[in-house]
C-alpha cells in the first residue's frame, strides 16, 4: 500500500487523473494507477505519445484563445498539475481549473497558492446546474469564455455528455468557445481491453466516432482547420513527425 496518500484518498484504486500523468511521466501516482497505466500501453503502445500530443495541442488552443480576445477561461476536468498549464500559457486571462478529484485539487490548489487570477474548484461536470452555479461567482458569463474539455468527454456517457455541453453553450455569451479532444477506437479488436481496466478505475471509457465527436460543436462555427488528429490542428510545424497519428479528435468551436 502507498504511503502519503491523502485523507480520503484510496491509492490502491486506479485513478485516471493519475495514470495521466504517468504518462506525461508526472510523479503525482500509485503504484495502482502505475499498472493500470502499463496494462493500458500493453494494448495501446502510443498513448504516452497520444497524451503528450494532447498536452501539445492544449498549448497552441490557448494561446489561439488569448490572441482572439478571450480573458477567461474554465478548464474542466483539469488533472494534476503538470508543466504547461493553462494559466502559464495564457496569464492575461482569468483561469479557473476545474476537477472532481480531492486529490486533484489538493495539488491544484498547493501549485496555485498565491497566484492571482487563478482558482482551482472541485466540482462534478456531470452536474452541469451546481458546476455552473459554482462558476458564477467567478466567470462573468456576460463576456466571452472557453470552456476546455480535453481527454474529458470519452470519460462521460452520452445522455450526461451532450447535455452539459449544450447547458455550457447556452450559458455563454456570443463569441465564447469550445475547446475538446477526444479518445477515438483505432483498434477495436482490442478495445475492449482498455475498457475494461478503465471500468476497474475512476471513471469509465465512452469512445465515440468522428461524428459523435462533432455533434459536441452543434451552436459552434469550427476553427480551421476543423475536427482533426491534435498535432495536425495549426501545428508549429506542419512537417513535424506525427502530424498524421491518429490518437484522437481535437477542435476548437466558436459561439456566434
Amino acid at each position: 500500500m502507498d504511503s502519503g496518500a491523502p485523507e480520503g484518498v484510496d491509492p490502491n484504486v486506479p485513478n485516471v487523473a493519475r495514470m495521466y500523468d504517468y504518462y506525461l511521466d508526472g510523479k503525482d501516482n500509485f503504484a495502482a494507477d502505475r499498472a493500470a497505466a502499463e496494462q493500458i500501453l500493453k494494448t495501446f503502445p502510443h498513448t504516452k505519445e497520444g497524451a503528450r500530443a494532447n498536452r501539445e495541442f492544449l498549448r497552441r488552443a490557448v494561446r489561439y484563445l488569448v490572441d482572439n480576445g478571450v480573458r477567461q477561461i474554465v478548464d474542466l476536468g483539469a488533472g494534476l498539475p503538470t508543466q504547461g498549464n493553462t494559466h502559464e500559457i495564457a496569464p492575461e486571462a482569468r483561469v479557473v481549473y476545474v476537477d472532481y478529484d480531492s486529490v486533484v485539487c489538493v495539488h491544484g490548489r498547493a501549485l496555485l497558492a498565491r497566484k492571482e487570477n487563478v482558482d482551482f474548484l472541485q466540482a462534478d461536470v456531470r452536474e452541469a446546474d451546481a458546476l455552473l452555479d459554482k462558476l458564477a461567482g467567478l466567470i462573468d458569463f456576460k463576456q466571452p469564455v472557453a470552456f476546455l474539455a480535453l481527454a474529458l468527454l470519452h470519460f462521460i456517457p452520452d445522455e450526461i455528455a451532450y447535455d452539459v455541453v449544450a447547458k455550457l453553450r447556452e450559458v455563454s455569451a456570443p463569441g465564447s468557445y469550445l475547446v475538446i479532444s477526444h479518445a477515438v477506437d483505432t483498434t477495436p479488436d482490442t478495445t475492449e481491453q482498455a475498457l475494461e481496466i478503465y471500468r476497474r478505475a475512476t471513471a469509465a471509457l465512452n469512445l465515440r466516432d468522428r461524428e459523435g465527436v462533432l455533434r459536441f460543436f452543434d451552436g459552434y462555427e469550427l476553427a480551421e482547420p476543423g475536427l482533426t488528429f491534435p498535432a495536425g490542428w495549426r501545428p508549429d510545424d506542419p512537417l513535424a513527425p506525427g502530424n498524421g497519428v491518429d490518437f484522437g479528435y481535437v477542435g476548437v468551436g466558436r459561439k456566434a
